[in-house]
């Protein structure tokens, strides 16, 4: 079994909700479905094992600094595929 990620929430109100994810080597979220559209920026260069609801894995590497976006409804388990801690910061759309 692997360690959980840590959440820190630092916003939540009518428009959005933000969360901090930290990782200490190999550790996930554990399963999720993203009920809302959300924005990823990377902290740390972040080396991600994404595990889909198919069964596929994709790796993934965020640099530190930048950021992308999806929709509601990604289903995914997200791990940190490195060897050094990694954060990112989630921003999501209500």
């Amino acid at each position: 079994m692997r360690p959980q990620a840590v959440a820190t929430q630092i916003i939540d109100d009518a428009r959005v909700r933000v969360t901090r994810f930290d990782f200490a080597p190999d550790a996930e979220t554990g399963w999720h479905r993203h009920a809302m559209d959300y924005v990823i920026t990377a902290v740390t260069d972040c080396h991600t094992r994404l595990e889909l609801p198919d069964g596929s894995v994709n790796e993934v590497t965020v640099p530190a600094g930048t950021a992308y976006r999806r929709d509601e409804g990604v289903e995914h388990n997200v791990i940190n595929a490195g060897d050094a801690p990694m954060s990112f910061v989630e921003v999501e759309l209500k």
